[in-house]
């Protein structure tokens, strides 16, 4: 997920060592039994629980005993512990990216004016999916994942958070109400004045926000809005 600082959350594109056991998966998990169901998602609860305090510490024997199942069963499921694990992270990138997509259609909103829209929106982020059990997960999650080699996460059915924002901007663009040519562009600079910016900052998802954290989320929306002002704005002039 690309809001996030630099050092935080890698994410590689799936390879093909690890694509049959995704398919495995996702084959028991779509159209099973409410039974098979239940037991995949005690079984990624409980993977979760122990992957956080660290991955070369967690057996598959362990998540079965914690999960009330078989080894045989975890590995029915999820093939092998390196799948296991990237499931579970799978899982938690969703959670924060459906809530991020939510914020968009329920804060940039055309009732309303677009500097308000942003800043609710990048204030919502910050105490919401930034400041979310998922998002801190995904941060222990990667930091303590397998140390020999990149952690390959699932494909993911949601795209990166910029895209949907992109996909929103495309929309005022439409509309006039924003001048940018090309929205995924636009969407990485407002993420990276607002929400990058502010997430430098230790406090950046306490509730209420910081003040210094909420003059970053304003100052950077206001100066978005002057790189990509409404189409019919006046011109703004720099003075010599």
């Amino acid at each position: 997920m690309a809001w996030s600082r630099s050092d935080e959350l890698p994410l590689v594109p799936p390879s093909t060592d690890t694509g049959a056991s995704f398919a495995a998966s996702k084959r028991r998990s779509v159209g099973g039994s409410s039974r098979a169901r239940r037991k995949r998602a005690d079984i990624l609860r409980a993977a979760r629980q122990l992957f956080l305090d660290g991955y070369d510490r967690v057996s598959t024997d362990a998540v079965a005993a914690a999960a009330g199942v078989s080894k045989r069963t975890v590995y029915d499921y999820f093939g092998d512990k390196r799948s296991l694990f990237q499931h579970v992270i799978a899982q938690e990138q969703v959670a924060v990216l459906q809530a991020v997509q939510l914020a968009i259609e329920e804060e940039v909103r055309d009732d309303r004016p677009l500097e308000e829209a942003l800043i609710t929106f990048a204030r919502r982020i910050l105490r919401g999916p930034a400041g979310s059990d998922n998002y801190a997960a995904l941060r222990r999650l990667s930091a303590h994942g397998p140390a020999a080699e990149p952690v390959v996460t699932p494909p993911s059915p949601m795209a990166e958070p910029e895209q949907f924002l992109a996909d929103r901007f495309a929309v005022l663009v439409e509309r006039g109400r924003l001048q940018a040519p090309d929205p995924r562009r636009a969407a990485e600079h407002f993420a990276a004045l607002t929400l990058l910016l502010a997430l430098e900052h230790p406090d950046a998802t306490l509730t209420p926000l910081p003040r210094d954290v909420d003059d970053t989320v304003v100052e950077g929306v206001r100066a978005f809005l002057r790189a990509y002002p409404p189409r019919d704005a006046p011109e703004v002039t720099t003075r010599q």
